[in-house]
């Protein structure tokens, strides 16, 4: 499914139809968007940091609208006099909830005790950085980081990667299931195996986050940092560590 966002961009502009002329903002958003994106979806509408402007989610989609639904913007607000994104953490909040809704029984889970930290990655066992990360796991629980591995496989279903991962998730109970994905990420076979498993589910989610590549990192508070980052780097960005 593509984002929202880009159907958007693909339009030539947002008309808005003269019955809407005394509508609320509210109404004029929503019916001005539902022309352009029959069938969206939008879950919030409310007044954005600028003046006249609305922000305006979709799932995980955000973006501006001016109140009349005539114009629209895509991107990030930033107040430059305070050097702060102010879009990102309503898309970290949105992300994590979607995040909340894959359990910890659903994912294969590498790190124990108290850790400081702990992240979700969607992963493709055949993605060299995927494996170069997981290659490094013990150093990333050194850190006191906990990794959740979510399957996404870049190919679809059915590929290569896709057969791992369910048979990675059929390989048993828990530790299995680590013991045969440290197997698969280091290039050797494992024992094609099927069973009810969430790797569609998994799938679902990293396209309604709008992944386009793996690894993908998300923190608990929802930010995601895309690609590999190596564990001490990863700890001190965790750990707010300007510069990291």
């Amino acid at each position: 499914m593509k984002k929202i966002r880009d159907f958007v961009l693909a339009a030539a502009a947002l008309s808005l139809a003269s019955s809407l002329a005394n509508a609320s903002p509210e109404d004029s958003i929503r019916k001005a968007l539902e022309q352009v994106v029959p069938g969206i979806e939008i879950t919030s509408i409310q007044p954005a940091p600028i003046d006249g402007l609305y922000e305006v989610m979709a799932g995980t989609d955000l973006m501006y609208v001016t109140g009349d639904g005539r114009y629209f913007m895509s991107g990030h607000i930033v107040d430059l006099k305070n050097r702060k994104d102010l879009t990102e953490p309503r898309l970290a909040a949105a992300r994590a909830k979607l995040l909340d809704k894959i359990g910890e029984d659903e994912m294969v889970v590498f790190g124990s005790g108290q850790p400081k930290h702990t992240v979700t990655v969607f992963t493709d066992i055949e993605c060299g950085y995927c494996r170069k990360l997981h290659s490094q796991i013990a150093d990333y629980e050194k850190e006191g980081i906990r990794v959740q591995y979510l399957f996404f496989p870049r190919a679809g279903k059915g590929s290569p990667a896709y057969e791992e991962a369910v048979s990675v998730w059929c390989a048993g109970d828990d530790e299995a299931r680590r013991t045969a994905l440290t197997k698969a990420k280091s290039g050797k076979k494992i024992e094609a195996k099927t069973c009810d498993n969430p790797v569609d589910e998994h799938m679902a989610l990293g396209t309604d986050l709008g992944l386009r590549g793996t690894p993908a990192i998300l923190t608990d508070s929802g930010e995601l940092i895309p690609g590999y980052v190596d564990p001490k780097r990863l700890a001190a960005r965790l750990n707010g560590d300007v510069g990291s």
